[in-house]
């Protein structure tokens, strides 16, 4: 069980989809808080301030999807035994 893959092709591309909508998201809502006057700089900086955030949410997303796949396979191996 030690040896088992806990993520997928498939759940890493759906991860990536989710991580450019949040990148997405904050870039937008991190505009008002731009000290800018041209909207160029305002979206530039915005959207360079929603990158850590993003590789955050991206640590976090595949945090979550490990853990609770490994919970799923250990709660399906007991009930089987």
């Amino acid at each position: 069980m030690a040896t088992e893959k806990l993520t997928s092709s498939k759940t890493i591309l759906f991860d990536l989809f989710l991580t450019g909508l949040f990148f997405l998201f904050m870039t937008y809502m991190l505009r008002p808080f731009v000290p800018a006057q041209t909207p160029a700089y305002v979206w530039g900086f915005a959207a360079f301030t929603a990158i850590p955030l993003t590789g955050v949410f991206w640590l976090a997303s595949q945090m979550f999807r490990v853990t609770l796949t490994d919970q799923l396979r250990r709660n399906k191996a007991q009930k089987e035994a």
